[in-house]
């Protein structure tokens, strides 16, 4: 059964990879399934379902990077985005754009989704500073999160 779990870190490793590389993001996906799939090591070969939302995720991240990074901006007022880690910088494009466009995707599943993604791939305090953050998008989206002063 396909997962959007795997879907996720996919995209993100697409993500992470077309930051550090310089890359176009669909040719920095379509590289992670080639190099880590075949070489499984993110277990078996990815599922359709899985490479149809991940390359879905990539596609809207491409088309509304901007905005996407504007609101994360504006959610984290201490931390400029080019500053943040690369992990944590695309974890939280990642969940925004599902905050920002994927209405069939609770805003819940989003943020845990995006805090699981951080506990494995981040540093010790990415879970925290990457939930931080997707609150505020969340309700500067309209999707839910505390309410918070400007």
């Amino acid at each position: 059964m396909a997962s959007r779990r795997r879907a996720r870190e996919f995209a993100l490793l697409g993500l992470y990879r077309a930051d550090l590389v310089e890359a176009e993001l669909p040719e920095s996906l379509a590289q992670v399934w080639t190099e880590l799939v075949e070489d499984q090591a993110l277990g078996p070969a990815a599922e359709d379902d899985e490479i149809k939302y991940a390359k879905r995720l990539v596609k809207e991240i491409e088309t509304r990077r901007e905005e996407i990074d504007a609101l994360i901006d504006k959610a984290s007022a201490n931390w400029r985005l080019v500053r943040m880690p690369v992990v944590d910088r695309n974890i939280l494009r990642l969940a925004a754009c599902e905050l920002m466009a994927f209405q069939d995707v609770p805003a819940s599943v989003s943020i845990n989704e995006a805090v699981e993604l951080a506990k494995k791939y981040g540093d010790k305090d990415s879970r925290a500073f990457v939930n931080g953050i997707l609150d505020r998008i969340a309700f500067e989206t309209g999707r839910g999160g505390r309410r918070h002063r400007g």
